[in-house]
């Protein structure tokens, strides 16, 4: 979890983002921001989806439509995203490629 003022930062900065929000409660069930340089590259980051039965399925709306978002605002952008194992099999369903070409990403968490 983003403290306050790096999650406000991280969501000034991004393209947009999509939530699924539970109807009654309102409650937060899923996210995802998309990042892009306008040009070349969009990203995906922080897909995540509450555990339950539905897990994979919103993880697949949030991927499905941000797809949707990306080939209509930004054509040609190259896709990456960041995702958590849970949806490795949704994001090859919509046709990604996992560590291309042995390419693979890397992280650092900076405390």
């Amino acid at each position: 979890m983003y403290p306050s003022k790096k999650l406000a930062i991280a969501l000034k900065n991004s393209f947009c983002n999509l939530s699924i929000l539970e109807e009654k409660t309102k409650k937060l069930s899923a996210f995802v921001r998309i990042t892009t340089d306008q040009g070349l590259n969009a990203n995906l980051w922080d897909l995540a989806a509450s555990p339950g039965d539905y897990q994979r399925e919103f993880l697949g709306v949030l991927i499905h439509h941000s797809l949707a978002i990306i080939k209509n605002k930004l054509p040609g952008c190259s896709v990456s995203v960041a995702a958590p194992p849970i949806a490795l099999k949704v994001i090859e369903n919509e046709g990604f490629i996992i560590d291309p070409d042995g390419i693979r990403t890397m992280a650092f968490r900076i405390r």
